[in-house]
């Protein structure tokens, strides 16, 4: 037996799995790919019992059903710090859903637990919360609009991560001179921890001063103008584009050509002189315009009255049954009508969203939101 023992401990964790015959503990592997990552990091056990559930029908409805009940326990939550419940049902979501994506609505809780509390002064200097901020906006499309209603409102502005991450995306955006302005901004304000602002700071300015100077091509193409495929430019931005497209053709030309003589065009004299007589007076025809009567033959029909034309109608009485028929019913579900009467009626939305939203539904807020993270906040509380 102490030799089988001794055996085990020197095999290594594949071989060991093996041997213990567990049928779990190897789905990470298979899976692992599409995990996203934690900062926090995540526990190998947990990992490998989530992957698990997402390939067993059975097993992912009853995770569907703890996520339910967890929202339902905020909503029921009368304990002293109402944030926690959210953290942990944030936490769960996470370790719970490794894959992330529309189906585990962490993106809906991440903005219904941001729009109960930001009009809460106890929670605008809390660094929980602002973390659930800055998580929700690494899951949004355009993550300006969060920071600028973060800076609106004051929220986490003693916090040097809510400084960091906010310059790390202006940065990313190549608004250099902007993400170097937030970064003096939270220095200014001696934001904690002060010496983890300024060491991001100085990698900031290792990371803009390697940067490459923009050449004349890349200053040009960023005073273009912004439009859609398919749109036609103005005449005025027409010709102001043409004139710098001129101008910079005429930096890039070679000193060398610049001055040479202008490239002649062969023309064969011998053609025009063999040419017919009808076909020269049909090219002498197009070098005369002509009197503005003939240019203008097809606009000389003289307008007539259109009220004066009756549609010719079909023979026999016109019968009011179109008039007489009963009116089309509208179908209504009655779980809409349920749910936009606890709206009215002031009922927490968090169950509602996630309980009816396990599928097409949850999916379609998911992408509102990615679009438009601030859809559901009150205007006055939108930046300006």
């Amino acid at each position: 037996m102490e030799e089988s023992q001794i055996q085990m401990e020197r095999l290594d964790p594949e071989t060991e799995f093996l041997l213990s015959k567990r049928q779990t503990g190897n789905e990470w592997e298979l899976f692992k790919e599409n995990v996203r990552p934690l900062k926090r990091g995540r526990k190998v056990e947990l990992l490998n019992d989530a992957l698990k559930s997402h390939n067993d029908n059975q097993l992912k409805k009853s995770l569907l059903e703890n996520r339910r009940r967890l929202i339902e326990a905020i909503d029921e939550n009368k304990g002293e710090d109402p944030l926690q419940p959210w953290l942990e049902c944030i936490k769960w979501v996470q370790e719970s859903f490794p894959m992330g994506g529309d189906y585990s609505g962490l993106v809906v809780i991440y903005e219904q637990c941001v729009r109960t509390f930001w009009h809460s002064d106890r929670y605008k200097d809390d660094l929980r919360y602002l973390k659930v901020w800055l998580e929700y906006a690494e899951n949004c499309g355009d993550a300006e609009i969060i920071f600028s209603f973060l800076e609106a409102n004051e929220i986490g502005k003693s916090h040097a991560v809510y400084y960091i991450s906010y310059a790390l995306h202006l940065e990313s955006k190549n608004k250099m001179k902007l993400a170097n302005e937030f970064y003096n901004l939270g220095i200014s304000r001696n934001a904690q921890p002060v010496e983890k602002l300024k060491d991001a700071y100085r990698k900031f300015l290792a990371r803009s001063m390697s940067r490459p100077k923009a050449t004349d091509e890349d200053t040009m193409e960023k005073h273009l103008p912004a439009r859609s495929f398919g749109t036609l430019l103005s005449r005025g931005e027409n010709r102001m584009l043409t004139t710098k497209n001129t101008d910079l053709v005429r930096k890039n030309v070679r000193p060398d050509r610049a001055h040479a003589t202008p490239l002649a065009i062969y023309k064969d004299s011998s053609i025009v002189d063999h040419q017919p007589d009808t076909l020269k007076t049909d090219l002498n025809s197009w070098r005369t315009l002509g009197a503005r009567a003939e240019r203008n033959k097809e606009n000389s029909a003289i307008p007539t009255k259109w009220t004066t034309y009756k549609v010719p109608q079909r023979p026999g009485s016109i019968t009011g049954g179109a008039a007489a028929s009963a009116c089309i019913e509208v179908f209504v579900d009655e779980e809409c009508e349920e749910m936009h009467k606890k709206n009215d009626e002031g009922v927490n939305s968090s169950i509602l969203q996630l309980r009816h939203g396990d599928g097409r539904d949850l999916k379609k807020e998911t992408e509102l939101l990615r679009e438009n993270p601030l859809r559901n906040f009150p205007s006055n509380s939108l930046p300006r």
